[in-house]
Formats: structure tokens, C-alpha cells, sequence
């Protein structure tokens, strides 16, 4: 699967899940961490937590992929998902403002799936 399907695969399972601010950066030649970030909110913890399970599960069960780590998820606040070349990071509201990552490259191609709705 293509680094974009991914993208818009995560973005669709994660709005699943009612999670808002979904955007995604092409970060291809400006990041050496990765081709592409996904930056979600979610209004608590327990959301937070549930996005992440769902984009895992969902994943695992169409066999596309499963994450090399997942960091963060006990507590909620911040949860760092690495798919190889795309990181997925999922933020209650208030510390996602303050580190706001999508801001790391003004540059980048950014697509907002805030709006989109989930594949069937």
C-alpha cells in the first residue's frame, strides 16, 4: 500500500472514532524521521486511547500494516504511532496546542480530513 493510502486509510479510521483536527503533512525530503505525518485530536483520554486501538485493529485486520512502535498510550496525552514512513500522532486538545506539531514545517503539503468522512 502507497504511503498516501495510508494516510487517508488512518485519517478515515480515525474519524471513525469521532477524533477532530485530522490532518495530514507530506513531509517526503524534509524530514528524515519520515514521508508523512498525521496529527489527530481528542477530547480525553479515553479517546485518545480509543483512536489509537481502532487505527491498530483496523489495520491488523485489512493486513496492511502493523505499527514498528507505539509510545504514549498509557497515559493518553500524547500517543506516537511509527508505520515506517508515516508517524500518526494523536493529542488530547490542550497538548497538542502547545507543541504543535504541524507547525515543525510551515513548507509541507498539508491536507485536512477534519471534514472527510469515514470510507465504508
Amino acid at each position: 500500500m502507497k504511503s498516501q493510502d495510508l494516510v487517508k486509510l488512518i485519517a478515515d479510521t480515525a474519524a471513525e472514532k469521532k477524533a477532530t483536527r485530522i490532518i495530514a503533512q507530506n513531509l517526503e525530503g524534509k524530514s528524515g524521521l519520515c514521508d508523512y505525518q498525521i496529527v489527530i485530536s481528542g477530547s480525553n483520554e479515553r479517546q485518545t486511547q480509543a483512536i489509537a486501538t481502532h487505527i491498530e485493529d483496523t489495520l491488523r485486520e485489512k493486513k496492511v500494516a502493523r505499527p514498528f512502535a507505539v509510545e504514549g498510550k498509557q497515559t493518553g496525552h500524547w500517543i506516537l504511532m511509527d508505520y515506517d514512513g508515516v508517524l500518526v500522532h494523536i493529542f488530547l486538545e490542550s497538548i497538542r496546542d502547545y507543541y504543535a506539531m504541524e507547525r515543525l514545517w510551515p513548507e509541507a503539503a498539508t491536507t485536512s480530513y477534519s471534514e472527510a468522512s469515514p470510507s465504508a
